[in-house]
Parts: structure tokens; C-alpha cells; sequence
């Protein structure tokens, strides 16, 4: 390559694909990061609100996981297993066991699939259609469960769908709790199922998550999702949660369903289940229902043992009695203040969302962007979320001290009252 064609792109824009995303409108090189701070080449410090689209619920670099997975490796401890049994499996399994499990009585078997989360769904959609013979899976707008095919026909999103270059199926969609004004949601999904001509076919299960990550934090209440469990089994179908995102204590409890009074058939995980942003996802299922036969949903990397590691020192540090769902609590107040100041300075903006998986809909991907851009400029790091990215969505880690959190609020209040205002000079 000529040395002036080199110099004017960087390695990025020369070698990565054009499929890259977050890095082109926050494209600092970073070097290294602790809790919830992240430093680039130049030395400049950035608070985090994305937390790795919430994989870091625990921040960067918890040095209890870090010396965990240090003592491990110079230990010569398994780096990868497939699924073996291994020492560092068993103990994240005791330990989810003790800690998450049995004190939420649920019988459900870990079954590790390959690191991402789609892998996951793809696990739950084909476990749920192998128990009941059936293919449909009922998915709601604006759901987002992952872009490989299965999980992709059940995300809402046309651009990702779009991505496809092919057909997807296998899904009826159906409105989400508070989608249409008015719509009883459940009521309808009941009533079109129950009706010989809804033209809906018996489903293999009903598909959602309880705060739509990607699809604008939009909340489903319990009263829906206790309907979607009615429903579901009243017409052989499972039940499945998806959880990747909003579970790890991120919508407020470790499940986001843990004040719902459901028992889901199934819960697909990852983000932050591994606790140090290392991949590892996982199905719950039932027992009843464990029905794939050895090897049938496969994967070379099923079972991160590296992650279980961290995963293990995350779940007896943070979940072994109730001090940390308190204190998640008490930070998501103070990001609901925070958000309700910014919804203070835009007309019509309105809060969404649950927990510290909250954001404030500002009506207008344009605006949203804009400041979450001017916001980046001043050393914060967040992102946008919902059907035409209107929403300004905070992913602060769960762990950030309350003095970085209102830190954070102050660069978002400010970047949005100089966007605000170059906005109104504008159309003046």
C-alpha cells in the first residue's frame, strides 16, 4: 500500500469489516479500564453507560475475578474443555446451584452453548419445537433476540432482519404489552389462538423479554407476562425468557422475572453471566423438557472455562445474600432522577424501562444521537436504543459509585442542554 494511502486511514478503517458499529461513532482507541471508567490511547478517561450492552454489570476488571482467572491460567488450569467435566465447571455449577437456583426453587438444568446469546435462543427455539413437535414460536415487536437465523426471525428490527439475504420463518409476531394504545395484547394472542380461523398455528412457545433492550425499554408488567404463561400452557406451548440482556440483576433482581410470579420453561443467558465480559451463555431448562440427545446442539466453544472462573467469584461475591439487589435499587433511583432532569429539558420526553436498564425516549433517533454524541465528546460513553433509535439508554455497571453515576448524569444534562439549544438557534 502507498505510505499516503496509510497515512490517511487508520488500520480500522483499511482491515475491519464495515459491519463494525459502536466504534464509528465513539471511535477512541482504548487502552485499558477499571469499574466504570475506560482510558484510550491518549490518556483520556471516559465514563462507562454501556457496560458492554450490559456484559459488564459488574464494571471492568473486578480484581476478584481478575485474581481468580490469573491464579487459574498460571496454574496451567483447563483452558478449554469442551464439556468435560472440569474442576472450574463444577464450581460455577455449585455455586449457581446454592446462590440462584434452589433459593428461587427452580429445578431447571444448566445447558452451556456455544458464547453468544443468539446461540442460546437458537437452543431454547429448537428444544421448545424437538418437546412439542410443533414449529411456530410466538415473538412480540420490537423484540430483539440475536441475528443468526432462528433468533433472527424472532428480532423485530427490518434493518437486521434485512441482513438475512433470505427468508425468515418460523415466527408469528404478535404486539407487545403497551405497543397500540388500548390493545389488550394478551387478550388478543389468546383470542386468535383459541380461534380455529386466527390463522395463527399452535405454537411451540411464546418468546420475550420482560424490558426490550434493543427494541426501546419497553416493559412488559407482570399482569402480561403471568397471561403469556397462562396461554402458553393452556395451548402446549413452553414458555421462554429471554434474559440476556436484562438478567444479572441489571432490570433490578437476577431474573428480570423474579417479581412476576412465572416459572419460564426456559431462560436463555449470557452478557454478564461469565461477571468479567469473557463469552458464556447458557439455557435453563427444565427437567422434563431436556430432551437434546448428546452433542445435538453443539458448539467447540460450549462451556468457556475461563468463564466459569469468573463467573463463580460473580455469583458468591454479588449474589449470596441480598445486599447487592438492595443496592442495585437504590442506584436505580438515582438513575431515574438523573433521567427525569434530562426529560425535564425536551417536551413529551418520557422515562422507560426498569431497574438500571432505564432510558428516556426523546422522540427523535436525530436527537438522541446527537446527545449521545455531544456526550461522548465530554468523556461519556452511551449509546441509543428502540425501532428508530429515539431512545437515550443508560448500561451504567451495576457496581459504578454513586459519585461517577451523578458525574455521568452531569456530562448527559449538559449535552443534551447544548444540543437543545443549537437545535432551537437552528429553527429560529
Amino acid at each position: 500500500m502507498p505510505k499516503d494511502m496509510a497515512q490517511e486511514t487508520t488500520i480500522y478503517e483499511r482491515r475491519e469489516s464495515a459491519a463494525r458499529s459502536y466504534c464509528r461513532s465513539m471511535p477512541a482507541v482504548f487502552t485499558h479500564a477499571r469499574g466504570s471508567e475506560l482510558f484510550d490511547e491518549l490518556g483520556t478517561r471516559h465514563i462507562d453507560f454501556l457496560a458492554g450492552c450490559s456484559s459488564l454489570n459488574y464494571g471492568h476488571n473486578d480484581p476478584d475475578m481478575k485474581a481468580a482467572l490469573i491464579d487459574h491460567i498460571s496454574d496451567d488450569g483447563i483452558a478449554h474443555g469442551l464439556d468435560l467435566h472440569s474442576q472450574a465447571k463444577g464450581a460455577f455449577l455449585t455455586a449457581f446451584e446454592r446462590h440462584i437456583l434452589a433459593p428461587r426453587e427452580m429445578d431447571h438444568r444448566v445447558m452451556f452453548t456455544g458464547p453468544t446469546g443468539a446461540n442460546a435462543v437458537e437452543a431454547a427455539m429448537k428444544t421448545a419445537r424437538k418437546v412439542t413437535g410443533r414449529t411456530n414460536i410466538i415473538a412480540f415487536t420490537n423484540g430483539f433476540h440475536g441475528v443468526t437465523m432462528g433468533a433472527l426471525a424472532a428480532t423485530g428490527n427490518g434493518y437486521h432482519r434485512g441482513g438475512a439475504g433470505m427468508d425468515t420463518a418460523g415466527v408469528t409476531r404478535m404486539p407487545f404489552d403497551g405497543y397500540a394504545e388500548g390493545l389488550d395484547a394478551a387478550a388478543l394472542l389468546e383470542q386468535m389462538l383459541s380461534d380455529p380461523s386466527g390463522g395463527i398455528d399452535a405454537p411451540a412457545a411464546i418468546l420475550l423479554e420482560t424490558v426490550q433492550g434493543e427494541g426501546g425499554l419497553n416493559t412488559a408488567s407482570a399482569e402480561f407476562v403471568k397471561a403469556l404463561e397462562s396461554i402458553a400452557h393452556a395451548h402446549g406451548a413452553l414458555l421462554i425468557i429471554d434474559d440476556i440482556q436484562a438478567g444479572c440483576g441489571r432490570a433490578g433482581t437476577f431474573f428480570s422475572f423474579e417479581a412476576m410470579d412465572v416459572t419460564p420453561d426456559i431462560v436463555t443467558m449470557a452478557k454478564s453471566i461469565s461477571g468479567f465480559g469473557l463469552p458464556m451463555a447458557l439455557m435453563l431448562v427444565r427437567p422434563e423438557q431436556d430432551v437434546f440427545g448428546p452433542a445435538e446442539h453443539n458448539g467447540t466453544f460450549r462451556g468457556n472455562t475461563h468463564a466459569f472462573v469468573t463467573a463463580r467469584v460473580a455469583i458468591e461475591k454479588f449474589w449470596a445474600d441480598a445486599a447487592f439487589e438492595q443496592e442495585i435499587a437504590r442506584k436505580a433511583a438515582i438513575v431515574t432522577d438523573g433521567l427525569d432532569s434530562i426529560a425535564a429539558m425536551i417536551p413529551g420526553a418520557r422515562l422507560k424501562g426498569r431497574g438500571m436498564m432505564q432510558g428516556v425516549d426523546v422522540g427523535s433517533g436525530d436527537l438522541a444521537g446527537a446527545i449521545c454524541a455531544a456526550a461522548y465528546r465530554n468523556g461519556l460513553v452511551i449509546e441509543t436504543s428502540g425501532p428508530k433509535d429515539e431512545v437515550v439508554k443508560v448500561l451504567a455497571p451495576l457496581t459504578t459509585p454513586d459519585a461517577i453515576l451523578r458525574e455521568g448524569f452531569d456530562i448527559l444534562r449538559a449535552a443534551t442542554a447544548t444540543v437543545t439549544e443549537t437545535m432551537k438557534q437552528a429553527a429560529e
